[in-house]
């Protein structure tokens, strides 16, 4: 039987209890014991490894490849444990036919709960095949030797892995009992490996899905309503199928697609059905220039989300601010694409998609098919650009939607750079209030933030009703969108990074849902936090100035987190930051922090930040970072990571904003929502603190937060400005200075 297909399911847990006749007891089994990372929803050993008598090791990981590194560092972790070289793995991620389940790809997590998984089970295998070579080579485990899978006695008698291994041989439940290396012994962990999606993407190889060729694939397009709100009142689609290479057109309520036999085809009759239609549009947005104002108005469902209250020195000075943001877009590069094909014969459906969640979306799916989840399969390939919850599980709903319309043919359905902009799950709106009390002598007593937000994290496979879909809210008999509810702390979602790491005696936070509001909202990367870490780290600088300290020492003066003082101290230097140093009206340096989540990587950046006040527009020339994401795997893949967050900050905080009519969202190509430029990338350096005996943090999403704050606080120490609304456009700053 091939190797994946053997591959082990977690088995259940048979509860039975025994009655007797009066006052009986009732005995609960005992618990399975808690195991590491996403061991504890996969617990079986192969599900994650196989080795193959032919010399190679396959390892499943339920995480997946989004631009990260994440599936070439769980490929050292895996070669280290084994004792083999990378290039024996072959590395197989996000399938439900094939691989574990770990849920979505996101919160930085993959190394944290995946990579941690991945290095028990490892260690586990590999302490099970050294006890079948101690027999077979009649020595003691302690005492052999391993390299790259040769198992090797005193005597100077050896054996492979590749002759040990028998079928069956990690068919068993792991126990994680095995210790993993000791840091001090690792030989690949640690290193800059090269990346294994690296080469086909620089390469021109076809790596996307927007890549995908299949034999006899056909080519869809889907016709969106021009809002939210509009009603389809007519479309003729007769006049449709009649055009060139069209095979079908599918209508389903609101749901508009064709499907053709070439690209240009589909799009031509994308055009043609979209003209065919009439809506009814009413306007249903608020005025763009009301957005935060509207927002505070919404129903909201208030938790706090950290209360503390302790003894400290009165108040001599308040202080308060409001901090917003808009909505942002992931404005990937390339629009979402899916494969889907249907057979027919089998009542199946295979699905090829960017998803960061294929099992999730493979639940949400079966539902709106009526499908059982065994004639369901997501396979996970690659898209170009996504970091969160954008259409890529949209796009494989209506590539299903249109796949059934031809029974047996693969149909590749690409959005048009339109459908991706205008009906993408967005990054909310948001409006953060803040307040704090300072002694006489400085110090912060008292501090409070108030966050008012939509949903932040409303994807596919949430544990609520609905479907998180877009697709199935536009059928005929269409499904509710689930209500959104608080992600508890430590990690938030909409409050993400509202709780200080900072030492304030007295501090509340309330998060503010609102449930339901002008457009649609959703993950993406950071979540809450870019807002959060923006209002923290600007009122902090507002408060040392009003305490007539430096920022840094400001700061330093309110953390006792050994690691966290270590990398603000480490920022700081690279940076050769300047205590009492001035702007000159057109060039400033401005500092943030944050610990992301409060649960991951530590990070601090210094911004270098030039403004031409005749234009009002903004450069970055240069960004100072350091991080600490505990023990690193790959120091390439982790600087990759600090820097490219850094860099799409830069352009969240100068350029981009969703922009919307009381009739739609307007935002529908670059020239309406514009991004950062080659040529407008800063140089950013960052020194990485290493902590080989810490477990990894998650680093993908630690930068951003800090490099928005550290942009707002250059702005105010180069001109003098205090902006509080994201983002820094050339208008908004020219607007300021006019003022100022």
């Amino acid at each position: 039987m091939n190797a994946i297909t053997r591959r082990g399911f977690a088995s259940g847990l048979l509860l039975s209890f025994s009655f007797a006749p009066a006052l009986a007891q009732q005995t609960t089994p005992p618990q399975p014991r808690r195991l590491p990372g996403s061991l504890q929803t996969n617990r079986r050993l192969d599900a994650w490894l196989h080795i193959g008598a032919d010399g190679k090791v396959t390892v499943c990981t339920g995480k997946v490849e989004i631009g990260q590194g994440a599936v070439t560092a769980l490929m050292q972790i895996a070669a280290e444990e084994l004792d083999i070289l990378p290039g024996r793995i072959t590395m197989v991620s996000g399938d439900t036919a094939l691989t574990p389940n770990e849920g979505v790809t996101s919160g930085s997590q993959s190394m944290e709960m995946g990579g941690t998984a991945l290095r028990f089970a490892a260690a586990e295998a590999r302490a099970i095949l050294l006890e079948k070579a101690a027999a077979r080579l009649n020595a003691p485990a302690a005492q052999l030797r391993v390299q790259d899978g040769m198992v090797t006695a005193p005597s100077g008698n050896g054996v492979s892995y590749w002759a040990l291994a028998e079928d069956g041989l990690l068919r068993r439940e792991a126990t994680a009992s095995v210790r993993p290396k000791p840091p001090g012994e690792h030989r690949i962990v640690g290193q800059s490996v090269q990346r294994l999606d690296i080469p086909a993407k620089v390469t021109g190889g076809a790596i996307y899905v927007q890549d995908m060729r299949l034999p006899g694939m056909l080519h869809g397009r889907v016709v969106r309503p021009p809002s939210y709100a509009a009603q389809l009142l007519s479309v003729d689609l007769d006049a449709v199928r009649k055009l060139p290479g069209v095979v079908a057109v599918v209508r389903d309520g609101r749901f508009l697609g064709v499907v053709a036999q070439r690209e240009e085809q589909a799009v031509k009759a994308r055009l043609a059905l979209a003209a065919a239609a009439r809506w009814d549009n009413p306007p249903s947005l608020p005025q763009p220039a009301d957005l935060h104002t509207h927002l505070k108005t919404l129903k909201a469902n208030t938790t706090t989300s950290s209360e503390k209250t302790a003894e400290a020195a009165p108040v001599a000075q308040r202080l308060t601010a409001a901090y917003t943001k808009h909505y942002l877009a992931h404005a990937s590069i390339g629009p979402s694409c899916a494969v889907a094909q249907y057979a027919a014969d089998k009542a199946s459906l295979h699905v090829w998609s960017h998803t960061q969640g294929v099992f999730p979306l493979r639940g949400d799916m079966a539902k709106v098919l009526d499908l059982p989840l065994d004639k369901l399969r997501v396979t996970h390939v690659q898209g170009s650009g996504c970091y969160g919850h954008n259409g890529a599980d949209d796009v494989a709903l209506d590539a299903a939607l249109l796949a059934r319309a031809v029974p047996g043919k693969p149909v590749k359905l690409q959005w048009m750079r339109d459908d991706e902009f205008a009906w993408e799950p967005y990054n909310p709106a948001m409006v953060i209030e803040v307040s704090a009390g300072l002694s006489a002598e400085g110090k912060i007593v008292e501090w409070t933030h108030d966050v008012f937000s939509q949903g932040h994290n409303n994807r596919p496979g949430n544990p609520q009703n609905g479907i998180n879909l877009m697709p199935a809210w536009l059928l005929e008999t269409p499904r509710a969108a689930p209500y959104p509810r608080a992600t508890p702390q430590p990690a938030g979602a909409g409050d993400r990074n509202a709780v200080p790491l900072y030492d304030f005696p007295n501090q509340k936070i309330l998060h503010h849902l609102i449930p339901v509001g002008p457009l649609r909202t959703s993950a993406l990367r950071t979540l809450g936090a870019y807002g959060n870490v923006f209002a923290l780290e600007s009122f902090m600088d507002e408060l040392a100035e009003a305490a007539g300290q430096d920022p840094i020492a400001f700061r330093l003066a309110h953390l006792k987190d050994a690691r966290g003082r270590a990398v603000i101290e480490a920022a700081a230097k690279l940076a050769n930051w300047q205590a009492g140093a001035r702007g000159d009206g057109t060039h400033g340096r401005g500092f943030g922090f944050a610990k992301y989540k409060g649960l991951s990587c530590y990070c601090a950046c210094v911004v270098d930040l030039e403004i031409d006040r005749a234009s009002g527009a903004i450069r970055i020339p240069r960004v100072f970072a350091a991080a600490d994401a505990g023990q690193i795997i790959n120091p390439d893949g982790l600087r990759n990571q600090i820097d490219g967050g850094i860099i799409q900050a830069v352009s969240w905080t100068l350029k981009e904003a969703v922009q919307f009519s009381p009739t739609g969202v307007t935002s529908r190509d670059w020239d309406s929502y514009p991004i950062l430029t080659f040529p407008e990338v800063p140089k950013v350096e960052t020194v990485l603190l290493n902590q080989p005996d810490q477990p990894p943090l998650g680093s993908g999403e630690a930068s951003q937060g800090p490099a928005g704050a550290a942009i707002a606080n250059a702005l105010k120490h180069a001109a003098g400005l205090r902006l509080r609304a994201f983002p820094y456009t050339p208008d908004r700053v020219k607007a300021a200075l006019e003022r100022s």
